[in-house]
């Protein structure tokens, strides 16, 4: 049985990699600062999913931590990291870069030191498409240019991307970063526009599209993304991967399966579009595919009905988390 570190154990996406890695067998240390970027509520839900179960261990902690992250390496021998803590959302980092610095740089060079230091050989890193920024031809591929990120967060993730390839050089840890590309599912974060949709539509709330609305997302599944972040385990040497459905949806059309769903009418405003935003996001995945043999096997539509039932499930507190 090996053990793995899981960074942001109680966030979307890395609660759901523990789950996966559990059931498979392996042993898991989650780590979870719990901040209140958004409602904790929705971390405390996905944390008590995995309370209990054999061979997990959680610790509330701060990747930014450099000593509290040590004493879990002098505990553990890791087989492999997967650093999902971050920091993420794009408006909101141009509101408070700083934190984007501490939990997104300094938090992955603290691991990435700490692999090299306690002979950790793997590190996969979560990644965003919204490097790719607003000029490169679509769909993206892992070799475009992105030098030119449109917000503090994707510099943010630009610059753990490049702190890999040093340790990667350096040190040789075999690295494996992924691009995610808006993922979506039951209890995901409330600041990605299909949570918010759902619960805006459901609730007669206004809501609200930025742009016209002709905007398109490659909308990727949390539990395909889960199992291609756990793929991302295989040694590669220095690879970065797009992780994405490939079939991008115009934001129009995913509002009206909302209302479909729910059976619900939809009160839209329309605001500007958010400076840095993109107008469309869209992975090739074919390296994803041929590197490590994935891709997503869940379609939006059935992925927007496990979203809808989830909050139809737990909207006596899911209504209240804010989502502006």
């Amino acid at each position: 049985m090996k053990t793995y570190l899981v960074t942001g154990a109680a966030g979307f996406i890395g609660s759901k990699v523990a789950e996966q890695l559990l059931d498979r067998g392996d042993a898991v240390v989650g780590i979870d600062n719990m901040n209140d970027a958004y409602d904790v509520r929705l971390k405390d839900w996905r944390l008590k999913r995995l309370d209990g179960r054999d061979n997990f261990t959680f610790v509330k902690g701060d990747i930014a931590d450099y000593a509290g992250v040590e004493k879990l390496f002098r505990q553990n021998r890791f087989a492999g990291v997967l650093n999902l803590a971050a920091r993420a959302g794009v408006r909101q980092s141009v509101e408070n870069p700083q934190v984007y610095i501490e939990a997104n740089i300094t938090g992955t060079l603290n691991l990435l030191r700490l692999c090299a230091d306690y002979d950790c050989g793997k590190f996969v890193l979560s990644s965003t498409s919204s490097l790719y920024g607003g000029d490169n031809p679509r769909p993206y591929v892992e070799t475009l240019e992105t030098s030119r990120p449109l917000s503090p967060y994707a510099a943010s993730k630009k610059a753990a991307e490049a702190y890999c390839y040093t340790y990667h050089y350096l040190f040789g840890i075999d690295v494996t970063v992924l691009r995610y590309f808006t993922v979506f599912g039951p209890a995901g974060r409330p600041d990605m526009s299909l949570f918010r949709f759902v619960q805006w539509i459901m609730e007669g709330k206004p809501v609200i599209v930025f742009g016209d609305g002709r905007q398109e997302r490659d909308f990727t599944f949390v539990d395909d993304v889960a199992r291609g972040t756990i793929a991302a385990l295989k040694p590669v040497g220095y690879e970065i991967v797009n992780l994405g459905n490939d079939e991008p949806v115009v934001l129009m059309d995913a509002i009206r399966m909302i209302e479909e769903l729910t059976g619900c009418k939809a009160n839209i405003e329309y605001k500007p579009m958010h400076k840095a935003d993109v107008l469309a996001t869209w992975a090739n995945i074919s390296k994803a595919q041929t590197l490590l043999g994935w891709r997503p096997q869940n379609d939006f539509r059935r992925g927007v009905q496990q979203l809808v039932e989830w909050y139809i499930e737990n909207r006596s507190w899911a209504r209240e988390i804010r989502t502006d």
